[in-house]
C-alpha cells in the first residue's frame, strides 16, 4: 500500500515538474516557437535560360542546402502553395538575426542565374506574411507565423529591390554594342577597298602615260632614222 502511494505521489510530482517546466520555457521569447518560412506564393516574369526551356527554380539561403519548386515551371504565372507541400518549408529565420537568401534558376552549362538575393529578418513579417519582389523577376509571399509579432497594418510587407539592371538588359547592350562594332568594320573594309581601287586607277593611269610617252619616243626615233 504504501508502496503504490510512493508510486502515485512520483508520478504526480513528476507531471507537475513537467508542466512547470513546460510553462517556464513557453514563457521565454522564442525558446520553442518555431520561424520556420514557407512558400505562400510565386510568380516568376523571366526565364534566364537562351532556348526554350522549363525554368528550374530553387530557393536557398547562405550554408544551406537549395530548395528545389518542382510546380514552378513557367513564367507569368501565380501559383499558390498551402505550406504542406513536400519541399517545405524553405528554412528557419534566427530571432535577432538576417539569413542571406536567395531565389535561382539552375543552369547546365554556366553557373546558376540570379532572379534575387536579400536578406530575410524576421522583422520583415506582419501578422505572419511578407511579399518580396523584384522588378522583371518574380513576386513571392512568404509566410512565417511566428516571425515578426508586430501588430501593424493588415497589409504585409512589401521589399522592393530595384537595384542593378537585369541580365537581359545587359544582354541587349553587349547585342548593340556588337551590331555598331560589326558596322564600323564593315564601313572600315568598304573605306579601305575604295581607296584601294582609287590608288589601283592612279597607277594604271601613270603606268599608261608612261607607256604612252615611251611609244611616242620610239615613234620619233623611227621618223628621224628615215629623214636620215
Amino acid at each position: 500500500m504504501k508502496r503504490n502511494q510512493f508510486l502515485r505521489c512520483a508520478s504526480s510530482s513528476t507531471h507537475s515538474l513537467f508542466l512547470l517546466s513546460f510553462f517556464l520555457l513557453s514563457s521565454i521569447p522564442g525558446s520553442i516557437s518555431s520561424r520556420e518560412v514557407a512558400l505562400g506564393s510565386i510568380e516568376i516574369f523571366n526565364a534566364h535560360e537562351w532556348w526554350p526551356s522549363i525554368p528550374i527554380v530553387y530557393f536557398s539561403c547562405k550554408g544551406e542546402n537549395k530548395t528545389f519548386l518542382p510546380d514552378v515551371k513557367t513564367t507569368n504565372f501565380l501559383y499558390s502553395f498551402k505550406g504542406q507541400e513536400s519541399w517545405q518549408p524553405l528554412t528557419e529565420l534566427p530571432e535577432k538575426k538576417c539569413k542571406r537568401c536567395g531565389i535561382y534558376e539552375s543552369d547546365t552549362f554556366k553557373s546558376d542565374d540570379v532572379f534575387d538575393e536579400w536578406e530575410m529578418c524576421s522583422d520583415d513579417f506582419v501578422e505572419g506574411k511578407s511579399i518580396h519582389f523584384k522588378e522583371m523577376e518574380f513576386n513571392a509571399t512568404f509566410i512565417c507565423s511566428d516571425c515578426g509579432g508586430g501588430s501593424g497594418s493588415q497589409n504585409s510587407t512589401i521589399v522592393e529591390d530595384k537595384g542593378e539592371p537585369s541580365k537581359k538588359k545587359t544582354i541587349a547592350i553587349v547585342v548593340v554594342v556588337s551590331v555598331l562594332a560589326s558596322i564600323l568594320t564593315v564601313l572600315a573594309a568598304v573605306f579601305v577597298y575604295k581607296y584601294w581601287q582609287r590608288r589601283r586607277r592612279e597607277r594604271d593611269q601613270l603606268r599608261f602615260l608612261k607607256l604612252f610617252e615611251e611609244t611616242d619616243e620610239i615613234e620619233d626615233e623611227i621618223a628621224l632614222g628615215h629623214v636620215i
